[in-house]
């Protein structure tokens, strides 16, 4: 047997080693493969390339730090590019609320430093048996053993043994369930984590829903987290999605258009609360990644900040956004295939119906996605559907050959189901 070197994430070995998956270049909303196609980016990379590829500002930005700083460690040690990148996304999120900032590697990763912040906080607070952390049904959080035992979506979590002993689901927007959930175990809960939009189907928090959980918070003291490594910088029309909320999160999660794409990086914002109570028992929390923070990192985190404002990329994103909006209402109401839209922003789904009126199979969605990639353009698999994550800086004309590609993917697979 012959192998190909790499491994590929998420992709059956024998489809490893196909031209038509291996990117070569990225522009704009533009990647070239190996086959020699040019296709639309419907995904921003994977929902992280929020201001397009090739972003010269934060290009040089990574160059000049590798050049002057190289390789420099948060661990154990600091340096000025990761205190002014951590001053920055505090200001950035609220330092009115928010006073510290703790880097990781990835979403993942991130989420698996929360568990283990708000485990330990609690034992500072002598509550040792708050040991369990809470995710939404359908949530996900990454495949890192903490954020996989978090991750509310079934993806083989027995079969890599992963310890889901102190962790709960319940159903997203469903009060009643989380309510009942904290009268029977509320003294042993450390935190709630929620996506402020559910990344699998694009399923936003309802407002009621949010209102609760903060209620909730203040009656049964656990740690309210928003993990928006997917919402942040600007995908849903504002900053942060939380930022939309009637009160803030303790511990937010920022990671994929932190550095528009370009490092391994992630990061968590802490509130002024929880920071003060490590600070007032000098507590140090154990945790360490050898790449978390570097100089190079930190550089992307800044420019990609700088160009946001440069841009003017959320109100960019607001305007495309509408346009969105408008375009898959309209399909929803005039096209027989398109069944329905969910999400916010540039975060949306597309959920759509076989030609005999039902909703897609999930068996369907990935044949699905081929087709439009055939006929254009990449996105992201998604529930009885596809889901679109376009760049904040796309232009009228990108967006609308998307949604044009959608269509066409949508109708070429449907023909070829009355075929089959």
């Amino acid at each position: 047997m012959t192998y190909q070197a790499l491994w590929t994430c998420l992709v059956p070995p024998s489809q490893h080693g196909r031209d038509e998956l291996c990117a070569t270049s990225a522009h704009g909303m533009r990647i070239r493969f190996s086959d020699g196609r040019e296709l639309l980016d419907g995904d921003s990379g994977l929902w992280n390339a929020n201001l397009g590829h090739g972003n010269t500002a934060i290009a040089d930005a990574v160059s000049a730090a590798l050049r002057d700083a190289s390789y420099l460690s948060i661990f154990r040690f600091e340096h000025d590019y990761a205190r002014r990148a951590a001053q920055a996304l505090v200001d950035l999120a609220g330092s009115d609320h928010y006073g510290r900032v703790l880097f990781s590697t990835s979403g993942g990763s991130a989420n698996d430093v929360v568990m283990k912040t708000a485990r330990h906080y609690h034992a500072l607070r002598d509550a040792h048996d708050r040991k369990i952390v809470v995710g939404l049904r359908g949530s996900y959080h990454g495949l890192t053993y903490g954020s996989f035992a978090l991750t509310g979506e079934n993806l083989g979590q027995r079969m890599y043994g992963v310890d889901g002993r102190f962790v709960r689901h319940v159903h997203p927007n469903d009060p009643a369930g989380m309510r009942e959930l904290m009268e029977h175990s509320g003294s042993q809960i450390a935190a709630v984590v929620v996506e402020p939009v559910l990344g699998s189907g694009a399923v936003p928090l309802e407002q009621d829903y949010v209102d609760e959980l903060l209620r909730l918070r203040d009656e049964y003291g656990f740690l309210l987290v928003a993990d928006e490594v997917a919402t942040g910088f600007g995908r849903t029309g504002t900053m942060f999605a939380s930022q939309r909320w009637s009160g803030r999160p303790d511990l937010l999660v920022t990671s994929k258009g932190l550095t528009n794409g370009t490092c391994a990086a992630s990061a968590i914002i802490v509130s002024r609360g929880v920071a003060d109570t490590f600070e007032a028992h000098d507590a140090m929390l154990t945790h360490g990644e050898t790449q978390a923070g570097t100089p190079a990192t930190c550089a992307a985190i800044l420019a990609t900040i700088d160009e946001m404002r440069r841009l003017d990329a959320v109100a960019q994103g607001q305007r495309q956004a509408e346009r969105l909006d408008a375009a898959l209402n309209h399909l929803v109401a005039t096209h027989p295939l398109i069944g329905g839209s969910t999400g916010l922003g540039l975060f949306r789904s597309v959920r759509v119906r076989t030609p005999d009126g039902q909703p897609l199979p999930q068996s369907d969605v990935m044949p699905l996605v081929a087709a439009i990639r055939d006929a254009g353009a990449i996105v992201h698999p998604g529930v009885q559907g596809v889901q679109l994550f376009p760049p904040l800086t796309c232009t009228d004309a990108e967006l609308d050959e998307l949604v044009e590609c959608v269509l066409a993917g949508v109708e070429a697979h449907a023909a070829a189901g009355v075929r089959g």
